[in-house]
């Protein structure tokens, strides 16, 4: 019943921008924390970034996101965004997003942390060419 689906993805040349989307169903948003992690090939899934329900509220960057990514949430929507800018080949990767009741769990998970994540969706393909 839970779905987390994104969209967003494509292909684009380095200093672009995209914006990810996640359309959540069967949870209300409002009441978890979200995320969106990355796995590029041959490495480990990291977290990109990531904020807490709306009454925790905190918010986490991957250092090298800081200040060329912003995650939000439209919770009448019930969908989140990544707004990637300044693309570079390094952020080539599956996108995923995610979701959890414990802001705590997601945002030690973000950082690396191995805490296992209620909802997961299906990944959306970013490629950056330099």
């Amino acid at each position: 019943e839970v779905q987390l689906v994104e969209s967003g993805g494509g292909s684009v040349q380095a200093g672009g921008s995209l914006r990810l989307s996640c359309a959540a169903s069967g949870i209300s948003s409002e009441d978890f924390a979200i995320g969106w992690f990355r796995q590029a090939p041959g490495k480990r899934r990291e977290g990109v970034s990531c904020v807490g329900s709306d009454f925790d509220g905190r918010t986490y960057y991957e250092d090298s996101v800081k200040g060329r990514f912003t995650i939000s949430r439209d919770n009448a929507e019930n969908r989140i965004f990544l707004e990637m800018n300044n693309l570079k080949p390094e952020d080539t990767a599956v996108y995923y997003c995610a979701a959890d009741r414990s802001s705590i769990g997601l945002l030690n998970t973000c950082q690396g942390g191995s805490y296992d994540l209620e909802y997961w969706g299906q990944g959306t393909q970013v490629t950056v060419s330099s």
